[in-house]
């Protein structure tokens, strides 16, 4: 299985690389890709640097335009897209289906891969991708268990890729209201959840309160970490008690299932976090490097505790083997 890993900027992509990734996913400095944050992403100049590099050393580089254009403001999508092919990416990643017909028309050559913006989950969705675009792989959402996924690829002729390990998100992906609803930016059209400019931490008494778009999202006694505030992983006080209404913040590990997940027929296995640090990068690209490489040689796995990279500690396998409805 090819081992897709996170580059939030060159730095982590030159990393990535060293360390053992297969592929680099990456995207713009605008809001064309999904991680949309101040001091993340690359310029045309810098991908092409990127591309260059990571080529040198044989690993790939898939380029995500995974949001969804704006009425009249297409051209931005199709520059990227035109930027991307001209810095040689191997694959392109794509939400939209107006820049997926437009791309498939303009560059046949190129290679494209469905995001899991898109949120194909059936047979006929994928499909309809595959005829009509030639999409080559699926971005599969985290919301199908490792039968659902066996019997999904058994139905398709392109490749699927799913994601192994990071945050998890209660939404569909592709369609996110919550931080719309609290900031008026989509991460969906805009490419950032929880924009940094509507985040504030404001001292109350003896705890910090954390706030996103003027509501309180957690409130923290004093001494204790404070997560950055999304809506979904926020804790709200309902019939009198705080809790997480929504998520629990917790991050996805499939490193126990990565034997399942291969005889499922996955092609590539997707580390999330493009915004986190090189601790990060390092520490989970090392061990789904070792643990991949002791799959294929049929050996015992090597056993990496990646908890500490976890948000709250706790990592979950999550709906790949879910046990309710």
């Amino acid at each position: 299985m090819e081992l897709v890993c996170p580059a939030g900027t060159p730095h982590a992509l030159r990393t990535a690389v060293d360390i053992g990734a297969d592929a680099v996913y990456c995207g713009f400095q605008d809001e064309t890709n999904a991680r949309n944050f101040p001091g993340l992403n690359f310029s045309p100049e810098e991908l092409r640097e990127g591309v260059s590099y990571a080529h040198r050393r044989g690993t790939k580089v898939l380029v995500a335009i995974n949001t969804f254009a704006r009425a009249g403001g297409t051209r931005l999508w199709q520059q990227a897209v035109e930027e991307a092919v001209r810095a040689g990416a191997d694959a392109i990643i794509l939400a939209d289906i107006g820049v997926i017909g437009w791309a498939c028309r303009t560059f046949p050559e190129q290679r494209l891969h469905l995001s899991v913006q898109a949120a194909a989950t059936t047979p006929a969705a994928i499909r309809f991708y595959v005829e009509r675009y030639g999409i080559k792989r699926v971005v599969l959402p985290r919301v199908l268990t490792v039968d659902e996924i066996a019997t999904l690829i058994a139905a398709i002729s392109c490749e699927a890729e799913v994601f192994a390990f990071g945050g998890l998100c209660v939404m569909t992906e592709g369609r996110c209201q919550l931080s719309s609803y609290a900031t008026g930016e989509s991460p969906n059209m805009n490419g950032v959840c929880s924009p940094a400019e509507h985040v504030e931490y404001r001292q109350e008494g003896g705890e910090l309160a954390a706030r996103l778009g003027g509501f309180t999202i957690d409130r923290y006694p004093e001494g204790q970490p404070a997560a950055y505030p999304t809506l979904c992983k926020g804790r709200f006080k309902v019939h009198g008690k705080a809790q997480h209404i929504f998520e629990e913040p917790a991050s996805l590990d499939t490193l126990p299932l990565l034997s399942a997940l291969r005889k499922a027929g996955v092609r590539a296995l997707k580390i999330e976090g493009r915004q986190r640090g090189k601790a990060y990068l390092t520490a989970t690209v090392k061990a789904f490097r070792e643990a991949l490489n002791a799959l294929e040689a049929s050996a015992e796995p090597v056993v990496h505790d990646l908890g500490r990279l976890t948000e709250g500690g706790r990592g979950t396998t999550g709906a790949y083997r879910k046990t309710w409805r």
